[in-house]
């Protein structure tokens, strides 16, 4: 099926009114990365959580990366950079937007921590596990037609107690009792342990 609306199809150099408007208003987007070895692992995972994911400005992205069982994402980043973001919509007229750029972790140590986190007012920190904040440059920004990506309601984010803490030890046990946090699966340096603790 061919694609008539007369934006799609396009490559931009940064991000306009209407691409920030359609990234900022889907509810889940994913995530692609490598290690540079081409026998390595391709990662793809998907994110969400709703005001998890902010456009900073025209050329820049961040979204929060929240405690999972694995850390390739973060690992692939710190040896190589290389990074593409996929949004698509499940609702409405068919649009797919990819990011490619270059990213990086920015971790609770790090002297801009605090004001990149005010890029989230409605997220706390303490009741999702965040673990690191993804900050990314566009390099290219490309939409395109999705008419093979069905129609699908949103009905609510998951509940995030699982990773609730009262403090940064029990989160820091998690991470050192999983394989493959500290390295990647193909043994890259993943999240940095032990955890440093939340900026207060």
């Amino acid at each position: 099926m061919s694609c008539h609306n007369r934006h799609k199809g396009k490559i931009y150099e940064r991000t306009d009114d209407r691409l920030r408007s359609f990234i900022e208003t889907q509810h889940i987007f994913f995530t692609a990365t490598a290690p540079l070895d081409g026998s390595g692992i391709v990662n793809v995972s998907p994110k969400g959580l709703n005001g998890s994911f902010a456009v900073l400005d025209e050329l820049t992205v961040a979204y929060l990366d929240f405690a999972g069982s694995k850390a390739e994402t973060i690992a692939h980043l710190r040896e190589n950079g290389r990074i593409t973001l996929m949004r698509c919509a499940f609702d409405g007229p068919p649009n797919i937007v990819r990011v490619h750029g270059r990213g990086e972790p920015v971790f609770h140590h790090d002297a801009r921590w605090a004001e990149l986190m005010g890029y989230f007012p409605d997220i706390d920190a303490t009741l999702h596990g965040l673990r690191a904040i993804i900050v990314m440059t566009a390099e290219k920004i490309r939409d395109a037609c999705g008419y093979a990506v069905p129609f699908m309601a949103y009905d609510e984010d998951r509940p995030a107690a699982r990773v609730a803490r009262e403090s940064d030890e029990p989160l820091d046990v998690y991470f050192q009792n999983k394989e493959y946090i500290a390295t990647s699966m193909d043994g890259l340096p993943g999240l940095p342990l032990p955890l440093p603790p939340l900026p207060h």
